[in-house]
């Protein structure tokens, strides 16, 4: 059984943000909400197919690709930095914390192009509307997990926070799959909601300081399956580095 997700309206993102942590957009409020139609975000898609093998993966699995690079975003204007390890301490991710891991940066197919940077200071909107303005360091992760092991596990960490502001997790597509389900749940408190991302570009927005989240295994429903995410962290200050 899979639980729809509580979306919400572009303008009501950030109300839901500040009252529960969270906010959920599907396909249109997503587009609506970054400016960009989701048709153009759709030609990034077949980049996911080219993503390096993440030879990191402590628990030795072969599920997961990725690449990854950073910016740091002030306004209007977006910057790319030097490629960079990305790092987490123990206390944000107990299965990786305190490795210095240096992926594949991601290439121009998206990162060079008009929309990457409005999307980033776009979301970086939401990020200083909650926080308060300010410039944002952001890491962004193109993920591919798949059912190469039979089981695929898009959080091998657990339930967890990231060590950031904000959290976006775009789902960029799935097929062939079933799990990934959605997990949130009050940092603090006793309360949870779970649900299942399927409709491409449809994303979660996280204030990381209240809530914690994964995703849950996935599994083929035939053959070979996989489920593909952008996830965007928005930092304030600083990267994180040992």
């Amino acid at each position: 059984m899979s639980f729809s997700p509580p979306v919400s309206a572009p303008s009501a993102v950030l109300p839901a943000l500040r009252d529960r942590g969270y906010a959920v957009l599907d396909r249109a409020g997503l587009s609506e909400l970054v400016g960009i139609p989701a048709t153009t975000l759709d030609r990034w898609r077949p980049t996911w197919n080219d993503l390096p093998a993440d030879g990191y993966l402590r628990d030795g699995g072969r599920y997961r690709s990725r690449r990854h690079s950073c910016f740091v975003v002030e306004g209007d204007a977006v910057t790319a930095v030097p490629h960079r390890a990305h790092w987490q301490p123990v206390e944000y991710n107990a299965l990786h914390g305190g490795l210095e891991r240096m992926f594949e940066p991601m290439t121009a197919a998206v990162a060079a192009q008009p929309e990457w940077p409005r999307l980033l200071s776009r979301l970086a909107t939401c990020a200083s509307a909650l926080k308060g303005e300010q410039p944002w360091y952001v890491e962004s992760h193109q993920f591919r997990i798949d059912t190469t092991d039979g089981i695929g596990r898009p959080t091998p960490e657990g339930a967890h926070r990231d060590g950031v502001d904000l959290v976006a997790v775009l789902l960029v597509g799935r097929q062939g799959i079933k799990g990934g389900e959605t997990r949130v749940f009050e940092a603090d408190g006793p309360n949870g909601i779970r649900f299942t991302l399927t409709e491409p570009w449809s994303a979660l927005l996280l204030d990381d300081e209240r809530v914690i989240h994964e995703s849950t295994p996935i599994q083929p429903l035939e053959g070979t399956g996989h489920r593909d995410t952008l996830v965007l962290t928005f930092r304030a200050k600083r990267f994180q580095g040992p």
